[in-house]
């Protein structure tokens, strides 16, 4: 099987113009070079297990990295290109792949061709790069045009992507960013909002230029097999916000019925209708409330990120997530929720850190079991409460049950009657069989992951 990175990786997620502490308005002429403060970030991602970044946006921008100003610029809020491309020297070094936020879908009012048409209207070259443009309407902005705005926020003016010239200005600006920096795959912003026709170009052109070139969209409603199916050469992976949302409401709930049947819908064997595909699985983003913040009980923090990283999918730790930081949205700020964090000072205060050091524990159980990553799905034990499944691929297995209930809970898993001896993957203690099942302890809001005992 010729497996590549993205389906065996671990991703840490960075918004580097928040964890930075950058200011939240580009109006400044210097570049300030906080890539330094950045860099400093990649040996403890290293040590808690992720083999991938997604930073971004990274684009010369206006505000908060999405109303992009020069695509071929990094935003000079964090440096310039030559740390950008540093960065990902170093990253690779450390076995780090780099993904980039790409935001195709619009620009902001500073981009050169919008500039171009306040400037000449009809005349402009670049009249038809956007979506509505109309010279006898008018905006908020009230240029004495109007135009198609991003969910009607006029400071985002949407890109036309049927005109052949954008389509191949895009797709340059993708060329330069494989060329200049080598960086190693794209999420990319708002696919859902995204032509088909142009998602197939930008796979094949991106292949062309680098075979293992990965591409992950942002979807948060719909069906993700349209940008993922089989027969289809568009996206090698997608977000899972259906997941992520039972991954909270579950605990919240005291429900493991949601996120089972979640994972019986998308994954399982027979009739899961994303069997097969990697999609990309998270329980906090730049765009949501922390996790920390969302759970009723902050100690099912535990129980959440072996979830996350044991269940079908590629997982994702946002920046501080893995030592607890909390955040939520206030109204539409979105401030809270990408704080600046000096590194040093965090890593010494939660140096005790129960989740942290859980996730350093997860993070080095994935990359030593690739049924994580490949292996079928199987639910063994499901109550409202309790829930244990197994992940198996080529002669590896790893069982893992959770708990989220407020006292420790005995569960029995039925395992298959071969003679095999089993561990716990932590502890290296054996767990032995009777009568086909393993009787274990799950301690309150806790886990217990499960393997083959060594040299079986």
């Amino acid at each position: 099987m010729n497996k590549k990175w993205y389906e065996e990786a671990v991703f840490y997620h960075m918004y580097p113009i928040g964890m930075t502490g950058a200011p939240r308005e580009n109006r400044e002429q210097e570049t300030v070079h906080r890539f330094k403060l950045l860099m400093e970030w990649l040996p403890h991602i290293a040590e808690i297990g992720c083999t991938a970044v997604y930073i971004g946006p990274l684009f010369e921008s206006s505000t908060h990295g999405y109303d992009t100003k020069d695509y071929k610029l990094v935003d000079r809020r964090l440096g310039d290109n030559e740390d950008f491309r540093c960065f990902v020297e170093k990253a690779h070094r450390l076995g780090i792949r780099i993904v980039v936020d790409g935001v195709f879908n619009h620009t902001g009012r500073e981009f050169f061709a919008f500039r171009d048409i306040q400037e000449k209207r009809e005349g402009s070259p670049y009249k038809n790069w956007y979506k509505g443009i109309n010279f006898g309407g008018n905006n908020p902005y009230n240029d004495g045009f109007s135009y198609e705005a991003w969910r009607n926020c006029f400071e985002l003016v949407n890109l036309n992507p049927w005109e052949p010239e954008v389509r191949e200005y895009l797709l340059g600006v993708i060329d330069f960013w494989i060329e200049t920096f080598d960086i190693d795959g794209i999420r990319l912003d708002c696919a859902d909002c995204l032509e088909f026709t142009f998602m197939e170009e930008m796979r094949r052109r991106t292949q062309e230029k680098k075979e293992d070139f990965w591409l992950m969209g942002e979807v948060i409603h719909g069906d993700y097999s349209r940008y993922i199916g089989d027969g289809q050469h568009l996206l090698h992976s997608v977000t899972n916000y259906e997941l992520h949302k039972g991954l909270y409401s579950g605990h919240n709930d005291h429900n493991y019925f949601e996120i089972a049947h979640t994972i019986r819908r998308e994954f399982d064997e027979n009739g899961g209708i994303y069997r097969g595909m990697k999609l990309y699985s998270f329980v906090d983003n730049h765009d949501v409330d922390r996790i920390a913040s969302k759970l009723t009980v902050k100690a099912h923090l535990h129980p959440v990120y072996t979830l996350l990283y044991t269940l079908p999918g590629i997982p994702s730790v946002y920046y501080g997530s893995e030592w607890g930081i909390t955040g939520k949205k206030e109204g539409p700020d979105d401030g809270p929720l990408r704080p600046a964090v000096d590194l040093g000072k965090a890593l010494e205060e939660n140096r005790d850190s129960r989740i942290l050091e859980w996730v350093r524990t997860l993070g080095r159980i994935h990359k030593e079991h690739p049924c994580l990553a490949l292996g079928q799905y199987r639910e063994l034990v499901l109550t409202n409460r309790q829930y244990a499944f197994s992940r198996t691929w080529e002669g590896d297995l790893l069982i893992a049950a959770v708990n989220n209930d407020e006292k420790e809970a005995p569960v029995r898993i039925p395992v298959p009657d071969g003679g095999r001896r089993y561990q716990n993957a932590v502890t290296k203690e054996e767990i032995p069989v009777e009568n086909g099942s393993l009787g274990i302890t799950v301690e309150a809001a806790g886990s217990v992951l499960i393997t083959w005992l060594a040299g079986e």
